[in-house]
C-alpha cells in the first residue's frame, strides 16, 4: 500500500518529514498547507503538486473532503491544536510534530479529538525509534542489570544551535511558542519514561537564563554582529555560526534555510544584516533558560537526573543506568554493558547516520519515526508506533509538573 500524504507546515520539519516518507518508497506527498507563500510553492514543486492540492493555511485544507490517508502536522507549537483536531474529525490519520501543544488544555483536545474518531496519532517522539534506543531498552527489560534504580541523562544542545533556536529563533521567546523544557526536551523526559517503564510520581526542577542576558554584553559590543567591533572574538557571532555552513547541502536546508530562501554568501549576508537571526545574543529579546535540571522519582522508588544546557558542542545524548545487577553507559554511538557478577564489560556499536541535529536527522531516528508511521497505516497496525496519544499526554504532563516546580521551587507530586 503507497500511503498518500497531505504536509501542514512546510517548514524546515515538514519538509523533512515530506522528503524522508517519499524517500523510503512507501509514501506519496498529495497536498500542502502553509501560509508562506515561498515555502508553499517550494514544497508544492518539489513533489509536482497540482494548483487544487496547494492550500494557504490548513483551514482550507480542512474545508475540503479527506485528500490523503494522513497528515503531517508540523505547524509552529501554538498552532497545533486546531489543525489537529479538525483533520482528525474528517478522519486523517496524524503524525504530530513534537510538542503536542504547550498547554494541557489545547494537548487533550488532540488526544480526545484522535480518541473519538478513532485515528492513528503518533507523537514525534524520535528519540525512541533508534537503533540504540531500542537497544537500550532490550537490554534493561530482559534484566541484564537487574532492577533499574537511577538513571543520569545529558541533553548536551549545543552552544551555536542554542544561539540560533532558543536565543535569536522561533523559541526564544516562552509566551510565543512554549518553555525550553517542553520545546526541545519533551523527547529527554518521553524517553526516560520509556526507558525506566514506570510512572513518575515526584518532580523537583531548577534552570533559568544564565548567560544571554544584556548584562553580559561583552564591553564595547553592537546589536547587531555585521557591523559589531568585537564580533570576531564572540563565541555567539552569527556570521562566524553561519558561513561554515555554506556549501554544505545538508547544513543548507537547516540551519540556513531557516535564515533565507536565498542560500548563497549574498542571501546570507542580507539575512544577518536584516534579519533577526543576525542579532547580538545578548540584546535581550529571549526569555527562555539555557540551562536546566530536572528531578524525576517513579512509581517504585528509582530517580533520574536530566541536564540540558546550551554550553556544549551539538551532540548526542549521554546517559548512564544504574541497576542492581549492572549498569549501561551511552552515548548515541556505543552501549557499554558492565556486569557485576562477571565484572566483564560489553560494548554495543552502532554507526548512525549523520550527526545528532536535525539537519541530519537526529542521526537516522527521522527515518525510524516515519518507517514506523507509514507501516502502521500501510499495515493498519498501530502497535507499530509506540508514542501514541496517551503515553505520549503522559510525558507532556511531566514537563508541566516540571515547569510548575522550577517557578515555585517546589516538590511537585504528579496526580
Amino acid at each position: 500500500m503507497t500511503v498518500t500524504l497531505a504536509i501542514v507546515g512546510a517548514g524546515a520539519r515538514g519538509a523533512s518529514y515530506a522528503r524522508i516518507a517519499a524517500a523510503q518508497g512507501g509514501a506519496v506527498v498529495t497536498a500542502v498547507a502553509d501560509p508562506d507563500p515561498v515555502r508553499r510553492q517550494a514544497l508544492a514543486d518539489e513533489f509536482a503538486l497540482p494548483h487544487d492540492r496547494v492550500f494557504t493555511d490548513w483551514a482550507e485544507l480542512a474545508a475540503r473532503p479527506r485528500l490523503a490517508d494522513a497528515a503531517i502536522v508540523a505547524t509552529p507549537d501554538r498552532m497545533h491544536a486546531e489543525p489537529a483536531v479538525a483533520l482528525a474529525d474528517l478522519g486523517y490519520a496524524l503524525l504530530l510534530e513534537k510538542p503536542m501543544a504547550p498547554t494541557e488544555e489545547d494537548a487533550r483536545r488532540i488526544v480526545e479529538a484522535a480518541t473519538r474518531n478513532d485515528i492513528l496519532l503518533a507523537v514525534c517522539h524520535v528519540l525512541r525509534y533508534t537503533p540504540y534506543s531500542v537497544k537500550l531498552k532490550q537490554l534493561i527489560a530482559s534484566g541484564r542489570i537487574g532492577d533499574v534504580v537511577s538513571v543520569e541523562h545529558l541533553e548536551p544542545v549545543g552552544w551555536w544551535h542554542h544561539a540560533h533556536s532558543y536565543v535569536r529563533g522561533k523559541w526564544g521567546i516562552e509566551a510565543e511558542s512554549s518553555s525550553m523544557l517542553l520545546a526541545k526536551s519533551c523527547h529527554d523526559i518521553d524517553w526516560l519514561g520509556h526507558v525506566v517503564g514506570k510512572p513518575v510520581e515526584q518532580v523537583s526542577s531548577f534552570g533559568n537564563l544564565f548567560h544571554f542576558r544584556p548584562e553580559n554584553k561583552p564591553e564595547g559590543a553592537g546589536d547587531r554582529c555585521v557591523t559589531c567591533p568585537v564580533e570576531r572574538t564572540c563565541a555567539y557571532s552569527a556570521p562566524r555560526i553561519y558561513e561554515r555552513f555554506l556549501g554544505n547541502p545538508v547544513f543548507e536546508q537547516w540551519p540556513l534555510g531557516v535564515l533565507t530562501d536565498d542560500v548563497t554568501s549574498a542571501g546570507l549576508a542580507k539575512a544577518l544584516q536584516d534579519g533577526p537571526y543576525g542579532e547580538c545574543v545578548y540584546n535581550g529579546r529571549n526569555d527562555v533558560v539555557d540551562h536546566q535540571v530536572v528531578n524525576l522519582q517513579y512509581e517504585g522508588g528509582a530517580t533520574a537526573s536530566f541536564t540540558m544546557t546550551a554550553f556544549t558542542g551539538l551532540d548526542f545524548r549521554k546517559t548512564r543506568v544504574f541497576g542492581t545487577h549492572g549498569s549501561l553507559d551511552g552515548d548515541g554511538r556505543t552501549l557499554t554493558l558492565h556486569d557485576f557478577l562477571t565484572d566483564t564489560r560489553e560494548v554495543f556499536d552502532f554507526d548512525p547516520e549523520g550527526g545528532a541535529s536535525a539537519a541530519d536527522g537526529h542521526g537516522g531516528a527521522d527515518d525510524e519515526l516515519i518507517r514506523a508511521f507509514l507501516a502502521a497505516i500501510a499495515d493498519d497496525d498501530r502497535e507499530l508506533v509506540n508514542t501514541g496519544p496517551d503515553e505520549a499526554l503522559r510525558s507532556h504532563l511531566v514537563v508541566w509538573a516540571a515547569e510548575r516546580a522550577r517557578h515555585s521551587g517546589q516538590v511537585v507530586r504528579m496526580a
